[in-house]
């Protein structure tokens, strides 16, 4: 059972109330939010100190889950890429057109190094702008995803 409390105020900013006080302008941080997303969550002060940590997100109340769960999704965004349309070369910089979980885009690839391994079936690749992509497992892409894909790694 946590030793804190969790709402949201009226301006639907995080509150969090522990026995050091109320804290508004709480952000949640995930420890690994690819490998392990549900395991490890700090709340952060707005001055970026840990005011709680959280080991496992299964642990907590439903409504408190919920309510973190849904801080998350706000925080985060990292669309995963389900399909590669198409890369306009094969040297970066480069376009890649793409179909993610979100919806197609295209993007700019500005070098090879944007293209990190992070477990041994994710990979996380970084746009021009900054914007992450992952790749959950390059395995299960279709056939011609694949054969780009390859062509980079």
């Amino acid at each position: 059972m946590p030793e804190f409390e969790l709402a949201r105020n009226a301006f639907g900013r995080l509150v969090l109330k522990n026995d050091e006080g109320v804290h508004e302008g709480v952000a949640p941080v995930r420890a690994f939010p690819v490998t392990a997303p549900g395991e490890g969550v700090a709340l952060m002060s707005a001055q970026g100190r840990e005011l709680a940590w959280i080991a496992s997100m299964g642990a907590l109340p439903d409504t408190t889950r919920i309510l973190l769960e849904e801080a998350l999704r706000e925080r985060e965004f990292m669309p995963e890429i389900l399909r590669l349309v198409s890369v306009s070369g094969y040297a970066a910089p480069c376009e890649w057109k793409v179909e993610t979980d979100r919806g197609d885009t295209a993007f700019t690839l500005k070098s090879e190094d944007d293209i990190r391994r992070i477990s041994p079936s994710a990979l996380i690749l970084t746009d021009s702008h900054g914007v992450n992509f992952l790749i959950k497992n390059p395995v299960d892409l279709d056939r011609h995803s694949k054969k780009l894909l390859g062509r980079f790694l």
